[in-house]
């Protein structure tokens, strides 16, 4: 078994790491435009340096349909975070293809050639962490604790593998609608745990409210729950930060993602397999087929809003999907749902349904007579169900008439949850 998983191991660092030639392409791009970024924080007199963070500096970036390369603007201290973030977009201001991103601190995404970005960040340069602003001023300590801690070239391949397995299952990313491990919360457990393997067998096996203190800041588990705020312990697994004790390096797992990784986890070692590294696509015409066939309905929707794209778009979509999700869980049987964040203003999601022929309507208290006469007249065969009048409903609508009879109930909702379409693909 274990001569198997090595040689699909192989197959997989094969397929997703990075060429010579990209590599050189795209650092042949950096230099170009690290150059003209350089250039202008010198003219403009802006006491700054600039670093490249993220994956491609700790070189555990793998093969993508695009790439988004972090690149940092140390700013002195005596800046406030608007004024670097307007210093930032001045420094910009001659290159084409940018687009202002809004945050806790505004950064800037520039398009430099197809399936390439750069993303510029403000970060206020510090001498120690309690200085730190804000987390982004972080990520230097991060790139330089990887390079220094990560020496094995077997430890970056097998990174990039878990990034390609958390990716291809869709809980790669620390973003609200993923809640799943960050790149650098990858790093740091493969590192931990010594391998691609160890890590998901370690993985598989967790129990709720695991602690890992890699550098040993803390004498113990209990003092580690006394120190971090109640926010950093929600997540399932605390990884305590290297280079920043009181900081959870997984505060953004949810025990949902965790939950269905583990699924992963243990069927790959079960039944391991390249696909397990591919990202699943939904079928849509096997999907209907397959609904028709056990006598199912299946509806596939765009739901749009006019918030941000990114982690601000995605969440409101995901959001917007779980309260659509329970409305026609009153009506109808899910069979089947999934979501998919396509990363701009708009998200794919279906859903396999089978009427409830019928359901249980509970009203007023049977004592508040008023409401009970209108229930009355709205309901026929009314009955008592725990001092409540309640009545049997029957369900004659498909799941397409609920949703268009929904959508005009509810544009009021639909606003306030920043959705400004939701259309039937």
């Amino acid at each position: 078994m274990t001569t198997k998983i090595n040689s699909i191991l192989s197959e997989v660092l094969e397929k997703i790491d990075l060429s010579k030639q990209e590599l050189d392409e795209i650092n042949s791009l950096l230099k170009e435009f690290l150059a003209k970024v350089k250039k202008k924080i010198k003219s403009l007199k802006i006491n700054a340096d600039v670093f490249i963070g993220g994956s491609f500096a700790k070189k555990t970036a793998i093969k993508k349909d695009y790439y988004d390369v972090d690149i940092f603007v140390r700013f002195d201290q005596k800046y406030k975070d608007k004024e670097m973030s307007k210093l930032t977009g001045r420094i910009l201001k001659p290159i084409k293809r940018v687009s202002m991103v809004h945050g806790s601190r505004d950064y800037y995404r520039v398009k430099v050639a197809k399936g390439v970005f750069f993303e510029l960040v403000p970060v206020t340069k510090i001498k120690n962490l309690k200085q730190a602003r804000n987390i982004t001023d972080l990520s230097y300590s991060h790139v330089k604790y990887i390079k220094k801690k990560i020496k094995s070239e077997k430890i970056l391949q097998d990174i990039k593998i878990a990034k390609a397995f958390c990716h291809a299952n869709k809980c790669y990313g620390a973003e609200s609608y993923i809640n799943g491990f960050s790149g650098y919360g990858l790093e740091l457990l493969v590192s931990y745990y010594g391998s691609f393997l160890k890590f998901i067998k370690a993985i598989s096996k967790n129990k709720d409210r695991e602690v890992i203190d890699i550098e040993k800041h803390y004498k113990n588990k209990q003092d580690i729950l006394m120190d971090l705020n109640s926010s950093k312990l929600q997540s399932p697994i605390i990884l305590i930060d290297p280079t920043h004790k009181q900081r959870n390096a997984l505060a953004a797992l949810s025990k949902k993602t965790l939950e269905r990784f583990q699924k992963d986890c243990k069927q790959f070692l079960k039944n391991p397999s390249a696909k397990a590294f591919e990202l699943k696509q939904t079928n849509v015409e096997k999907m209907k087929m397959q609904a028709a066939k056990n006598k199912h309905e299946f509806i596939l929707l765009e739901i749009k809003t006019n918030k941000q794209e990114g982690d601000i778009a995605g969440s409101k979509l995901l959001k917007f999907y779980n309260h659509l999700n329970h409305e026609i869980s009153k009506f109808f049987d899910v069979k089947k749902k999934g979501f998919n964040y396509n990363l701009q203003k708009s998200a794919k999601c279906f859903f396999v349904v089978k009427n409830k022929k019928q359901i249980e309507v509970c009203g007023p208290n049977k004592k508040d007579l008023k409401n009970v006469k209108a229930f009355k007249k709205k309901h026929k065969k009314c009955f008592v169900k725990k001092n409540r009048i309640c009545a049997k409903e029957t369900i004659k609508f498909n799941i397409k008439q609920f949703i268009n009879s929904w959508k005009i109930k509810n544009k009021k909702r639909m606003k306030e949850m920043y959705i400004r379409e939701l259309k039937f693909w």
